[in-house]
């Protein structure tokens, strides 16, 4: 059993604090506050088929649904969670904040039929040199507060790629064709999957994982990513 004392000293010595605005969480509150929870920057976009996150995918591949959770933009102080996230070694903070947007999508009767929830693979290389994926993590915490099936060994990535972060959407695609695979199509098929991914910004590398699921099986898909620019 914990000790309280002992509990108090290490707040008194080594206090949590919120990776947004720094300041000290109390003891119910887990990487975020309860304010910068509240006050993250919601897009709604769940609740609205014709989104510009689904309208990303018109015309290039077939997606049910899609959807983020928020808005992030240069400089804010919630592009430091994403960061923490992705480079800090903060993967818990991706199962924390999936829960929250599960508690949003359980509000959209569009993504109600969901099955399996997917995390897009990094290579393993990457992965072992980061130590996690921290889609997986999203993913994880989705599927806990949405009581869906994670599904992380099929989809695999098999080709390592070069950093999209200065590609322009072209180059993007084409660094990202061709480099995703299904180790078992069987077992997506028939099903509607859950396509999550930590940020969006021109959608390539999603409707690459999307290609690679639809090209081999009847699945249907849909995306949800936990940012958007």
């Amino acid at each position: 059993m914990n000790s309280p004392i002992l509990f108090y000293l290490t707040e008194l010595l080594f206090p949590r604090l919120c990776v947004v605005c720094g300041d000290k969480l109390i003891e119910q509150e887990q990487w975020i506050c309860l304010h910068c929870l509240h006050h993250i920057p919601r897009t709604n976009y769940h609740l609205d088929p014709n989104n510009p996150v689904a309208q990303l995918f018109y015309g290039r591949v077939k997606v049910d649904f899609a959807t983020s959770f928020f808005y992030f933009s240069k400089g804010s102080k919630y592009q430091s969670l994403l960061h923490d996230l992705k480079y800090k070694g903060m993967k818990e903070l991706g199962a924390e904040i999936g829960k929250q947007f599960g508690i949003d999508l359980m509000q959209s009767p569009d993504f109600s039929s969901i099955d399996l929830i997917c995390p897009v693979p990094l290579h393993p290389e990457k992965e072992k040199k980061r130590g996690y994926n921290q889609s997986w993590w999203i993913a994880s915490g989705m599927a806990q507060q949405m009581k869906k099936e994670l599904s992380a060994d099929n989809l695999k990535r098999v080709t390592a790629t070069e950093t999209q972060t200065r590609k322009s959407r072209f180059e993007r695609w084409t660094n990202v064709e061709g480099i995703f695979e299904l180790s078992r199509p069987e077992s997506f098929s028939g099903k509607h999957i859950l396509l999550v991914d930590d940020v969006i910004t021109t959608g390539s590398t999603l409707e690459a994982c999307a290609h690679s699921i639809l090209s081999k099986t009847n699945a249907r898909v849909s995306i949800a990513t936990l940012a958007t620019a």
